[in-house]
């Protein structure tokens, strides 16, 4: 005689699978809440390590970098034209002077003197040179060799020369010893200011600009008014 299912036994029933279904879900949820803690517990111990390597690569950086008379080189590019001649595109370079202020040369592009280490030639170098008092000097060209030893620069083809307070002068070449903060030029040069113009044989710069000096055959030209008004 076949078993007839009443209502009370398919109650039963699903309740047991129910409970069956229950019973996954928990051990689902246990396994995962297991493996968080074993995530939770590596990382309370990987973190504090990778906070001390980092504390230590702070300290230890700055001893791995070696100070060459004060001097770096910074570029973004590098251009292997020849094997033995590279090229360093948008070169910038950073020293100190003798006061222990701070001057730094840019360059389009920058050679290595064919079998001179020392000498760097350059493409359209940018000279900045920082005072004191906080003003700034800065000296512009169309070519340049540095001799990295000396601090000594050399300028040629439309060298411009601009100071913080105003001034300008305009040449076609120029010396410049950045170790002392001095600059020296025998072409003809053109200088203007607030107070007027300035034509010369050649000129004769000290103390990063502070003094002046126009030597060979000179003329002026004077604003008196604006002079006047400065006193």
């Amino acid at each position: 005689m076949p078993m007839v299912a009443t209502p009370l036994d398919k109650k039963v029933s699903a309740r047991q699978g129910y409970r069956d279904v229950q019973g996954i879900s928990l051990s689902k949820r246990s396994k995962i809440g297991k493996a968080y803690s074993r995530f939770v517990h590596s990382m309370k111990l990987l973190l504090p390590v990778i906070a001390v390597i980092l504390i230590i690569m702070i300290a230890i950086w700055p001893h791995l970098r070696t100070d060459s008379k004060r001097f770096s080189i910074g570029f973004s590019n590098i251009e292997l034209s020849e094997a033995k001649d590279p090229s360093m595109i948008n070169a910038r370079y950073i020293g100190t002077d003798n006061d222990n202020q701070p001057f730094s040369i840019t360059a389009d592009i920058a050679r290595r003197i064919e079998g001179n280490t020392e000498n760097i030639s350059l493409e359209f170098p940018k000279t900045d040179v920082t005072l004191k008092n906080g003003t700034w000097l800065v000296l512009t060209a169309q070519t340049g060799l540095y001799d990295r030893p000396s601090q000594y620069l050399e300028l040629e083809g439309s060298v411009n020369l601009f100071h913080d307070s105003g001034y300008e002068m305009h040449t076609t070449s120029a010396g410049i010893d950045l170790a002392n903060g001095a600059a020296e030029g025998h072409e003809p040069v053109m200088g203007q200011g607030p107070f007027g113009r300035i034509n010369s044989e050649g000129f004769r710069l000290l103390n990063k600009g502070k003094t002046i000096i126009f030597t060979g055959k000179s003329k002026a030209k004077l604003y008196l008014n604006r002079i006047n008004e400065k006193e």
